[in-house]
């Protein structure tokens, strides 16, 4: 019996102790949950610059943070999405390139729907299907690059910041589900 009274006491303990730790980090908000978020990633500037822009983030959540970040994303991929239809109608490429800015603006199209499919994800506060629509925009980005030879085109530089925003909102929504990134 006194066994059992021990593990029930060291159990409650670490309960407590998790519970103060995700508590101290959800008081964070606004600027100073900013920059602790960004802190952590390997694009800081960008991480800061794309959050603390929005008028909203003075006040804002992970959750909203997460949003701000899609939204960005969303937008760098529409940018994408329109340099590639440019392109595709410029008859001094080869139809090699021609057919491959068309396959990438296919996989953009999913790309937006992936990130439009997170935002609502993230919205219904469900995290796991957050993580897998990122994960497949992210994949859908990579299919784009590939379908276009060489890597010094405007899609393949704008791509850099796509899949940039993406992993701040892939560590953003880690650390909903209380996984550090």
């Amino acid at each position: 019996m006194r066994s059992e009274a021990t593990l029930f006491w060291v159990l409650g303990t670490c309960m407590c102790m998790c519970m103060c730790v995700i508590g101290a980090a959800e008081e964070l908000r606004g600027k100073e949950l900013i920059k602790d978020v960004c802190r952590t990633r390997g694009n800081c500037d960008l991480c800061l610059k794309v959050l603390c822009a929005d008028p909203s983030s003075s006040e804002a959540t992970l959750t909203d943070l997460a949003i701000i970040t899609l939204k960005a994303a969303a937008k760098n991929a529409s940018g994408i999405l329109v340099d590639a239809k440019n392109m595709i109608d410029d008859p001094t490429l080869e139809p090699a390139i021609q057919q491959g800015l068309a396959d990438c603006k296919e996989n953009l199209l999913d790309a937006e729907s992936q990130i439009q499919d997170t935002i609502a994800s993230v919205l219904s506060n469900d995290k796991k299907d957050a993580l897998l629509w990122m994960k497949a925009a992210l994949a859908a980005i990579d299919t784009c690059d590939d379908s276009i030879p060489g890597d010094d085109d405007i899609l393949s530089r704008r791509s850099v910041t796509f899949r940039q925003l993406c992993n701040i909102a892939v560590a953003i929504n880690k650390r909903m589900m209380g996984v550090e990134s």
